[in-house]
């Protein structure tokens, strides 16, 4: 059913996509191995009873001398996005997301997942906003610099553990894929499948 749902929005994109959509995250000059771009992590035992929440924490370290966005797009086990959303960092702000609250609790199906994969791409704003994939005709460059990290409830004991996102090559079918199924929620969710940015900035 999921699948259904993506596919039939994926061919809505299709259909809308010279008027609305840029298809993709853009990189100057043209790469698709942009370094320091592409931050992966995992979350696990979200929305589970007795275990505590999750955090998520992004961070912008200044590399560009300006603000970036954290496009931030959350997968459940079986490779299918369940949220996506933009979050603005400043300059060394730091902005704290509850993995339960912020990234989990607004599932395009309904369904909230216990487990699953964070990835993070870093992006040029639009005067200074984070718009959505397809929401805006203005390109949306690759823009290096973001750093997460995030914290882990393990499955024996809820012990809490805590790793940095990993660095990973940005591919343009991953960006074609994370860009696409994005603009796939932003039309047929009606505000499901959008993900929160936390406190701070």
């Amino acid at each position: 059913m999921r699948q259904t749902i993506l596919a039939v929005c994926i061919l809505a994109l299709c259909a809308v996509g010279a008027s609305a959509a840029t298809g993709s995250f853009k990189s100057t000059p043209p790469s698709t191995t942009t370094p320091d771009v592409f931050k992966v992590n995992y979350f696990s035992n979200a929305n589970t009873s007795g275990a505590p929440d999750g955090t998520f924490r992004l961070t912008n370290p200044g590399t560009v001398g300006g603000n970036i966005c954290a496009y931030v797009f959350v997968t459940d086990p079986n490779q299918e996005l369940s949220e996506c959303c933009g979050c603005l960092l400043t300059p060394d702000g730091l902005r704290t997301l509850s993995v339960n609250k912020d990234l989990t609790s607004n599932p395009l199906t309904g369904v909230k997942l216990s487990t699953g994969t964070i990835d993070v791409v870093s992006v040029q704003p639009v005067n200074n906003t984070c718009p959505l994939p397809g929401t805006t005709s203005v390109p949306q460059f690759l823009y290096p610099g973001v750093r997460a990290w995030g914290t882990h409830i393990q499955n024996s004991n809820f012990a809490i553990t805590e790793t940095e996102s990993l660095d990973a090559t940005f591919s343009a079918v991953e960006d074609a894929r994370v860009y696409d199924e994005c603009y796939a929620i932003v039309l047929d969710g009606s505000g499901s499948g959008i993900c929160t940015c936390g406190t701070g900035d």
